[in-house]
């Protein structure tokens, strides 16, 4: 009947709608509003409790002039090169962990143990590890040196310092993604390829990475944004110094704008465009050149 087919069309088209009309409600909600909230308050001078007002661009062009906003994107920068470390390092481990050796849940146990602590345990861990009176790491430099090295204390190391308790649980999760990864490959192509006397590297590069693809985007894109969001440990370990030479991006909108003597909101929320616009570019270039390979495969 016209009546029952109307009916079910409306249905169809409603239903789907429905289910994710929670979803996208919440997401509008917490997700682009502040967004937007964020943008309209950085072009405002406002310290958060009394009026705000109307300056336009001036909280963007104060960035231009200020060396701390260059310091924490050139630490920001570092963060981003070293990070990515954090995907082939979690590659090699995952093919380590997904050979049928004696104890390898053992190896396994350990290697996904910094995935689940949270990042201030981290920060606190490699604080001690660094610590120049009882740290093993100034230590073990100070025995073959002569000289021990607050790691924490020189702004020569101490981005770096922070930048390696980060990669820690980074490569774990990393890892975790290619052992699923792993064991969804194809056997039919990795025995056909053994058939063709391929193994080792022309195994890997040629049957193995290609079918990790999926695996190899979501570590990508997790790693950048998680080395250019970096805060917790930034704030854990060094509070910003020495010197503020381990500031990042995010700390230091949060010390314009939320610290003990933050009062510039609208400074901050410039700050925060900024990291946001930078995000930005790298998911839309990751999203493009996924959907490029899809189209072409």
């Amino acid at each position: 009947m016209p009546g029952t087919k109307g009916k079910r069309w409306t249905q169809r088209t409603l239903a789907p709608w429905l289910f994710l009309a929670p979803g996208v409600l919440v997401f509008l909600l917490y997700v682009i509003f502040p967004i937007l909230q964020s943008v309209w308050i950085s072009f405002y001078d406002w310290d958060g409790l009394g009026a705000a007002k109307w300056v336009g661009l001036r909280n963007y062009s104060d960035l231009l002039d200020d060396d701390s906003f260059y310091t924490s994107l050139q630490n920001n920068v570092i963060w981003l090169a070293l990070y990515l470390l954090a995907i082939p390092a979690g590659l090699a481990i995952a093919l380590f962990l997904n050979q049928t050796v004696t104890g390898i849940r053992v190896y396994k146990s350990l290697f996904f143990f910094p995935f689940v602590i949270s990042q201030v345990v981290v920060g606190l861990i490699f604080s001690w590890f660094y610590a120049p009176d009882f740290g093993l790491l100034p230590k073990i430099i100070g025995f073959f040196t002569g000289t021990e090295v607050a790691i924490l204390a020189e702004d020569r190391f101490a981005t770096y310092g922070v930048i390696a308790a980060g990669l820690w649980p980074q490569i774990a999760y990393c890892m975790i993604l290619y052992l699923t990864g792993l064991n969804n490959i194809n056997p039919e192509q990795v025995e056909a390829a053994r058939m063709d006397n391929a193994k080792g590297f022309s195994m890997l590069w040629h049957i193995v990475i290609p079918q990790l693809r999926p695996a190899t985007f979501i570590a990508l894109v997790v790693t950048v944004i998680g080395a250019l969001r970096s805060f917790d440990l930034v704030s854990i370990m060094t509070a910003g110094g020495p010197f503020g030479a381990t500031r990042v991006l995010s700390y230091f909108m949060y010390e314009q704008s939320l610290s003990e003597y933050g009062v510039a909101m609208g400074y901050g929320a410039a700050i925060a465009v900024v990291l946001f616009a930078i995000m930005l570019v790298f998911i839309t270039l990751f999203i493009v050149r996924m959907l490029m390979q899809e189209r072409n495969g």
